[in-house]
């Protein structure tokens, strides 16, 4: 029996209507989206992500740490006419507009041009406006601030920028949850049910999970943790084709909202 609350995507059903939205499906083929970026939607499954979400094209978005940007080429677009998309960024990539994701941002005004930018770092946890929201959206970084420390502040600011029953969505590698959890993640891997229990000490409310990117070929022990696989393949030319084998790593899909 599967625990209550939890939601599978594999059904058909759910799976037409992560598509239907023409919004969405025209984002996920803008012209600026990188090759690389649209090679991995087969195994990231976007449009699948942000429809369990329940994104809409005029909602209030806070992205945090977009790194490459992967995301930032798929929300930006899809938020330009009718909603709103922040991006909180690391300090040194606010203050330095020589940055690779200020620069891809210069790059495209006509797609990016409304990004607003925040800061969201150690000691600074101003995301957005308290109760500006609808939706923040965190994908492969909890374990960075548990590494950090400031995990539990990060949290507590996704719940002051959210609005009464907005949704918090969060994306990390998932760890085994037979092993003890490393405080500080030093792998990488996070284990679900702890994941759980720490937004649910900020204040959150679950409201279920999605299996769109498990890996069940992820073994999670590998000597250079989580980037020993694609696409950072750690190890270099060394067992390669293994780890290519095994692919990206097995990931949780969490879904939470802010209680009303």
């Amino acid at each position: 029996m599967r625990p209550v609350g939890w939601i599978l995507l594999g059904a058909a059903p759910f799976l037409a209507a992560a598509i239907a939205d023409p919004g969405l499906e025209q984002a996920l083929h803008a012209p600026t989206r990188s090759p690389a970026n649209m090679a991995r939607d087969a195994v990231r499954h976007p449009a699948q992500e942000l429809a369990f979400f329940g994104l809409r094209p005029d909602a209030t978005v806070v992205e945090i740490w977009p790194g490459g940007g992967y995301w930032t080429e798929i929300l930006a677009p899809y938020l330009f006419g009718r909603g709103t998309y922040y991006a909180a960024v690391p300090e040194k990539t606010f203050d330095n507009p020589k940055s690779a994701y200020r620069q891809k941002l210069e790059s495209n005004p006509g797609f990016y041009r409304k990004v607003k930018l925040t800061v969201l770092d150690d000691g600074k946890y101003d995301i957005a406006p308290a109760g500006s929201a609808d939706f923040v959206l965190t994908f492969r970084n909890l374990h960075n601030w548990m590494e950090g420390g400031n995990a539990d502040q990060v949290l507590a600011a996704f719940y002051r920028a959210l609005k009464p029953g907005g949704v918090l969505g969060m994306e990390d590698h998932r760890g085994d949850p037979n092993k003890p959890q490393d405080p500080k993640a030093e792998s990488g891997y996070v284990r679900q049910d702890v994941a759980i229990a720490m937004a649910k000490k900020a204040g959150f409310v679950f409201d279920g999970a999605s299996e769109i990117d498990a890996n069940p070929r992820d073994t999670k022990d590998y000597k250079e943790g989580v980037w020993t696989l694609p696409p950072t393949f750690a190890l270099g030319a060394k067992d390669h084709a293994k780890y290519a084998a095994i692919g990206e790593a097995d990931n949780f899909v969490l879904k939470f909202h802010k209680p009303k």
